[in-house]
């Protein structure tokens, strides 16, 4: 019993050994390759399920289906231009022929090292080909917004009303190509060298540009005197406002005082009048009273306090001083 008992178990460890080795299960998202002594036999098996291989003589082979991304290192690179810039990119790929990527790169990461090397070298030539500006904008819409406000600005002048120039229009550059259309060369460039290796491209993205150091700081320092020429135009028109408002101010003063003193002028001629209307009337009533009056005003004005002096009083000034009459 104890040796037929083993054989038993032996016969059935051997079945699930086979068993094993016979039926294999193939994912969503994957697809598979048959080998037989390490040569591909079959087409690739993509669909997903139970699936049937020659035990012990026949291995299998599993390639990712699904869309796999793809990160490039930063390389410093020169534009038509002369500009040195770095380009991170990024992209998108997927196995499209298993069979053609098994007998070439084999695995994922055979895969990602032909990546580096033809993508990294496609958007080099892409890039090295074209001016910075293709590789930053897409469109030429900031141009478009530049000239309405150009024509905005003229508008204002027209009508007399104060205006700041920043002056940039001819500091940017129209695109003939844009970014996108950039990243499409890179991808076109790229498929026909990807495509032996049963790998198709999806898309390419210039992830980020940034300058090269020498270069960054020449930018900061155009900005930053772009920013203070603009600044000194905007304290130069408000020192022309200030200058105008100060001569409307002395303009209103005067022409006020004018007014004032015109006015002045009429009440006091007014006063007099009247005041000589009096005098008269009062020298018509009264003559000799009239001379009296005036007199006293002369004394007041022409003698002060402690004056002393020696004169006769027959002349005409101090005759009230005489006894009247």
């Amino acid at each position: 019993m104890g040796s037929k008992s083993a054989i038993t178990l032996i016969f059935f460890v051997a079945i699930l050994i086979v068993l094993k080795g016979t039926f294999f299960e193939l994912n969503e998202g994957r697809q598979a390759i048959i080998t037989q002594f390490g040569k591909p036999i079959g087409d690739p098996i993509t669909e997903a399920g139970l699936h049937i291989k020659t035990p012990f003589i026949q291995e299998v082979r599993f390639v990712d289906k699904r869309i796999l991304s793809w990160d490039g290192f930063p390389n410093q690179i020169p534009t038509k231009d002369k500009k040195y810039i770095k380009v991170d990119t990024t992209a998108r790929w997927r196995v499209v022929d298993a069979l053609k990527f098994i007998q070439t790169v084999r695995n994922e990461t055979g895969a990602r090292a032909r990546l580096d090397a033809i993508l990294d070298s496609a958007t080099r030539d892409v890039i090295s080909n074209h001016n910075l500006v293709e590789a930053v904008r897409n469109s030429n819409s900031i141009i478009e917004k530049i000239e309405e406000k150009k024509a905005l600005i003229e508008k204002l002048k027209k009508e007399g009303k104060p205006v700041i120039e920043e002056g940039v229009t001819g500091e940017i550059e129209k695109i003939k190509v844009g970014r996108e259309n950039l990243s499409e060369m890179i991808v076109k460039s790229a498929e026909k060298e990807l495509k032996a290796f049963g790998i198709a491209l999806i898309d390419v993205q210039l992830r980020r540009i940034s300058y090269e150091r020498s270069v960054e700081a020449k930018v900061y320092e155009r900005m930053t005197s772009e920013r203070q020429r603009i600044a000194q135009k905007i304290r130069s028109i408000g020192q022309g406002e200030k200058a105008k408002i100060e001569g409307r101010l002395q303009r209103d003063l005067r022409e006020i005082k004018s007014q004032a003193y015109k006015q002045a002028q009429i009440i006091r001629g007014s006063g007099e009048a009247k005041a000589l209307k009096i005098y008269a009337q009062s020298l018509s009533k009264d003559p000799k009273f009239y001379s009296f009056l005036k007199t006293m005003e002369v004394y007041k004005d022409s003698i002060q306090e402690r004056t002393k002096f020696l004169m006769s009083s027959d002349g005409e000034l101090f005759k009230f001083f005489k006894k009247a009459d």
